[in-house]
């Protein structure tokens, strides 16, 4: 009898959309607002497990990424220019900015970990430089280097159970209130809590994780002659990894509305989180913090440029060589980045913008493919449409608002 669960290529995902940009805003989300936007949180979680399995099949039914679809779907020219130059901006160039977010965030981890050590203490001082986002990246490095998919598979799935247990195991630390948990299921919006809401959304809800999840579910099964075998170790992947991944995020907002909802103090950003947890619930609530968040923030800083990679070459028909400059570039600016400190709002307010365009439009392209002769008895189902569109008229909701707000 096959397992209903299992991990594989969707912990990529979860891998991805865990990182420090959404502990920060799970963890603001918890300490402005309490439990009050969880149905957000599962709102995101269920319209990313739609579009992902989409991908997933794609993959493995026409053993290529979305990337290499696009480029044999998409034959008009100036469309062509239109949509591929919009990736390369929002993915490429937009991991490139969001990379050095995601070192820094786990830089905040180890330091709140190990910071106080002589010699890192010492190089912080000679070098006026961050020497955890140094170290961290070249960790990065060292396991995309490989080039083997079951090596970045296995380093992730750890990455993602080492979050799992220190998240979770802080939640149960901290001991939340079960029942006021199960009223934020129900939709309501607070007062000013709109922009948390679309930040809760859009951290899960991203284009790029499309790309990695295409491509890594081809490469997964590419040897898999059975194709309804594969998928279904695929959706047994997708119903493992995706509500894992929200259950982490979920512990995250529940942990921040126990320690800091009504209580008077403000939290600036995560580190403040796991720094505050000692003197109410110990020291080992600290700790656990901070080590998720290290584990969010090495965790994607190892997926964001290796879905700029897949996409641009998938995209652009490179070569294995230029899939490895890509991701090594993309490390490198994170690095250079992080280690000197640097707050690149333009190039992050420009990675906003275009990834706010090209989510609904990779939605729609995605449903396109879906429902193409290419995938012939596997394409969409009426069900599987309707889904889609309903996440695509979200993304198109959501979209807006951000980009309203970029420009407001």
């Amino acid at each position: 009898m096959r397992s209903p669960f299992r991990l594989g290529p969707a912990t990529l995902v979860t891998a991805a959309f865990i990182g420090p940009g959404t502990v920060v805003t799970a963890s603001m989300a918890g300490a402005n607002f309490g439990f009050a936007l969880l149905w957000a949180l599962l709102f995101s979680v269920v319209a990313t497990m739609i579009l992902q399995e989409m991908a997933s099949r794609l993959g493995i039914v026409t053993g290529q990424g979305l990337g290499e679809n696009l480029r044999q779907q998409v034959q008009h020219p100036l469309a062509r220019f239109a949509l591929f130059s919009l990736i390369v901006c929002a993915v490429v160039i937009g991991n490139s900015a969001y990379q050095g977010g995601n070192l820094t965030g786990a830089s905040l981890g180890a330091d709140a970990l190990w910071g106080q050590t002589d010699g890192i203490l010492a190089l912080k001082n000679d070098l006026n430089l961050n020497p955890w986002a140094l170290l961290l990246g070249s960790l990065a490095i060292l396991v995309l280097w490989q080039g083997h998919y079951r090596w970045i598979e296995r380093w992730l799935i750890l990455l993602v159970l080492v979050m799992s247990l220190a998240f979770i195991s802080t939640l149960l630390l901290t001991k939340p209130d079960v029942s006021a948990m199960l009223t934020g299921f129900i939709p309501h919006m607070p007062t000013g809590a709109t922009l948390t809401v679309i930040a809760l959304i859009g951290t899960t809800v991203v284009p790029y994780s499309l790309f990695l999840h295409a491509a890594s579910s081809a490469k997964k099964w590419q040897n898999q002659p059975d194709k309804q075998q594969a998928l279904a170790e695929s959706h047994a992947d997708l119903r493992t990894a995706i509500p894992l991944g929200g259950i982490i995020t979920l512990a995250i907002l529940s942990t921040a509305a126990t320690a800091y909802f009504g209580t008077g103090l403000t939290m600036h950003n995560a580190g403040d989180l796991a720094l505050s947890l000692e003197p109410v619930f110990g020291v080992w609530a600290k700790y656990l913090m901070a080590l998720g968040l290290l584990a969010a923030g090495l965790s994607s800083a190892i997926t964001t440029p290796l879905a700029a990679a897949y996409a641009l070459t998938g995209l652009l028909n490179l070569s294995a060589n230029w899939f490895r400059l890509t991701w090594l570039l993309i490390i490198v600016i994170g690095m250079l980045v992080a280690s000197l400190g640097l707050r690149p709002l333009t190039i992050i307010w420009f990675a906003q913008v275009t990834n706010g365009l090209l989510l609904p439009i990779i939605t729609l392209c995605l449903l396109w493919a879906v429902n193409s002769s290419l995938l012939g008895a596997y394409r969409n189902s009426k069900r599987q449409n309707l889904l889609g569109f309903a996440v695509f008229a979200a993304t198109l909701l959501l979209s807006g608002r951000t980009l309203y707000l970029a420009f407001s």
